[in-house]
């Protein structure tokens, strides 16, 4: 059954921050996932005893996948040569071909570095899976709040009072703990790419699990896996965190009855709005974080508090309403509200960015949620999402136990002077992050999948070549363009790059616009770049890309204590990691958007849900920089997108 989807229809999901660190993920929805859907049964509710858990069927799937191989360095030097092509001009180009002919040289240095690298992956399960979390997330010392953490917008809900959103978020908890039994008895479909087996690894990893700061660098906790996994989630709301048991004493989880009358107890229980906004803490810089959460949890009350919220199984942010805008600007105003709760004035002190997984219901209808980065990439999130979204579809099938359920705890702070100049500060700085980040959610309801499926090519693909060539038609350049490919091929996998910006990306855009190309070149040309990228992506996904590669021979190098070879220290490398566009594509069954943060200064972010008839875009770019601008990038990629149809619609001999 795989063999009917194009291979590109399962990459990418985001991984924003990692990319400014050194690049990043992957989004794959597989067919056993639509089977799932097909044949569960919808008439009745299943509700297995929670947390057990089934041993050995993920084990026992895990342990056939194959390790992460390491590329030939040959291969590798080749490829990065030819990525740096339309990005760097000719001086440099040769320069770095006398720096990769001297690091490839027998017996030289980049051939010690590859057999360190061999060593290490004959050693470990994945060679990069440890060096990528420390390297990409937990080292990274910027805010996790815009630079690593995306937001989903999900479809507006049809309500707008207290009585809706309580009932909405019972609905969503009861579903995402009906996802939760899933993975405890470890009976989750697993999900295939290009017909292969996918590691299964990070659903285990989103649940009951939180962030942590440190001086210098983070650490993550996960409490799934203890003798006694957690029973309680944290709901906020006006900054005030309460611990929720969600299952009754013999296992079974709340119901929806249940879990809204506790959410009503939650709401009346904190009506005041003059609470001091603890959770901003977690959206600062992450050592100032860390100095401030040392001091927090000195306290006994405090750090009984942080770990309850650390400890919960997920987090329900209940957000007071956002100011009113058009129907137009709803979709834009409802991401920021995920990526950053709008400013200490509205919703931002309503978080603890630190948790894996917040889910965001506004009173005014807006819903979404957030989720911090280090333990997983998108597919768990979109998987969950997709199943909680249809069960909140579905009426209620259980009657509600007439038994009384206990006041969900409300959890305590004692602010001291110094905290409360820790707060302030991050107040401040998080003002400052939401009056710089400029988000553009557009939906381009010309065409969607159908249109590039129609001429034979991925909608991936040609997406990324509309992307290629809006930016060059805003700049008159290309630039480093990344694109995640995700490794879960592999035991443990993560991801690696696709390089969407190639050779023949920059032909095709550079002859769209001149008047003496004719059509059916440039048609030729925009089949070659499509091909191209598919090539790419095949590669990456059987680890064949160069990123990972090339890092892990840096960080190999560090390992050593050898000095830095001149090839990363070369300009080329920079330019080769600053990526003016980061892109990803998040395919859902839900009719939803992802966001995240620009990785340059000077670039933006853009992500994509393609769907049958139209696409969901966010694009995303910094008002402190005058080069760039989310509005005008949307509406460039809009243009070329519909340019790329004409053509080909006007051309008849288009062919892939």
């Amino acid at each position: 059954m795989a063999t009917e989807y194009n291979i590109t229809n399962y990459i990418t999901v985001i991984d924003p921050q990692a990319l400014t660190s050194i690049s990043p993920t992957l989004l794959s929805i597989s067919q056993a996932k639509d089977l799932w859907y097909k044949v569960k049964p919808c008439g009745r509710l299943v509700r297995p005893v929670a947390p057990t858990r089934i041993p050995g069927r993920y084990l026992s799937h895990q342990e056939g996948l194959p390790k992460l191989p390491v590329p030939s360095l040959q291969q590798t030097c080749e490829r990065y040569l030819a990525t740096l092509e339309p990005i760097v001009d000719e001086e440099e180009l040769s320069h770095t071909k006398e720096l990769l002919a001297e690091f490839q040289k027998a017996g030289g240095v980049g051939e010690r570095l590859q057999k360190g690298l061999e060593r290490r992956a004959r050693k470990t399960e994945n060679w990069l899976s440890d060096w990528w979390l420390t390297t990409a997330y937990l080292d990274y010392r910027m805010p996790v709040v815009v630079h690593s953490s995306p937001g989903v917008v999900l479809p507006r809900l049809e309500f707008s009072d207290r009585q809706g959103q309580m009932r909405f978020a019972a609905k969503l908890i009861a579903g995402v703990l009906d996802f939760k039994t899933m993975i405890d008895n470890e009976t989750l479909p697993v999900e295939y790419l290009g017909g292969k087996q996918l590691c299964m690894n990070q659903y285990y990893q989103v649940l009951s699990s939180c962030r942590v700061p440190g001086l210098k660098r983070d650490s993550v906790v996960n409490h799934a896996h203890r003798s006694r996994p957690p029973t309680h989630i944290t709901v906020v709301h006006n900054f005030q965190f309460f611990v929720l048991d969600v299952y009754n004493s013999d296992g079974t989880p709340l119901t929806v009855d249940q879990l809204y009358m506790q959410l009503e107890k939650v709401w009346s229980s904190s009506l005041q709005t003059n609470k001091e906004p603890i959770g901003i803490l977690t959206s600062n810089q992450r050592n100032s974080w860390g100095k401030a959460y040392n001091n927090l949890i000195k306290d006994k009350t405090n750090k009984d508090s942080v770990q309850a919220i650390q400890k919960s199984i997920f987090t329900v942010c209940l957000d007071a309403p956002m100011p009113c805008v058009s129907d137009e600007l709803y979709h834009s105003r409802a991401a920021v509200q995920m990526l950053h709760g709008g400013g200490s004035r509205w919703n931002s002190g309503n978080r603890w960015f630190d948790k894996t997984l917040q889910f965001i219901i506004g009173e005014d209808g807006s819903c979404g949620l957030m989720y911090e980065h280090a333990p997983a990439e998108g597919p768990p999130i979109v998987s969950l999402i997709d199943h909680v979204v249809e069960y909140t579809k579905k009426s209620e099938m259980v009657r509600t136990p007439m038994v009384p359920l206990p006041m969900p705890q409300k959890l305590r702070f004692n602010i001291t002077p110094e905290i409360k100049k820790d707060i302030e500060k991050a107040k401040q700085n998080m003002n400052i992050m939401v009056h710089d980040l400029d988000v553009k959610v557009i939906v381009f309801s010309h065409f969607g999948k159908n249109v590039p499926k129609t001429h034979k090519m991925s909608p991936d693909a040609f997406i990324q070549m509309g992307l290629q060539l809006a930016y060059y038609r805003m700049y008159q350049r290309c630039c480093a363009t990344y694109e995640s490919a995700s490794l879960r091929m592999f035991k443990l996998g993560r991801t690696d790059t696709i390089r969407s910006c190639s050779i023949d990306s920059a032909n095709f855009v550079k002859a769209m616009d001149d008047p003496a190309k004719q059509k059916i070149e440039k048609v030729t040309l925009l089949e070659k770049a499509v091909k191209a990228h598919r090539a790419y992506t095949d590669m990456a996904i059987h680890g064949q890309a160069i990123d990972r590669h090339l890092l892990g021979l840096k960080l190999q190098a560090i390992e050593d204590l050898t000095s830095m070879p001149e090839i990363f220290m070369d300009t080329s490398y920079a330019v080769a990691n600053h990526y003016n566009l980061s892109t990803s594509q998040v395919p859902a069954k839900t009719d939803c958007v992802m966001c995240f943060g620009p990785v340059a200064p000077d670039g933006y972010g853009v992500c994509y849900n393609p769907m049958a008839e139209h696409i969901n875009f966010a694009v995303s770019a910094f008002n402190s920089c005058n080069e760039t601008n989310a509005a005008h990038m949307a509406q460039r990629l809009e243009e070329a997108l519909l340019d790329m149809r004409m053509l080909l619609e006007s051309t008849p001999k288009a062919k892939l």
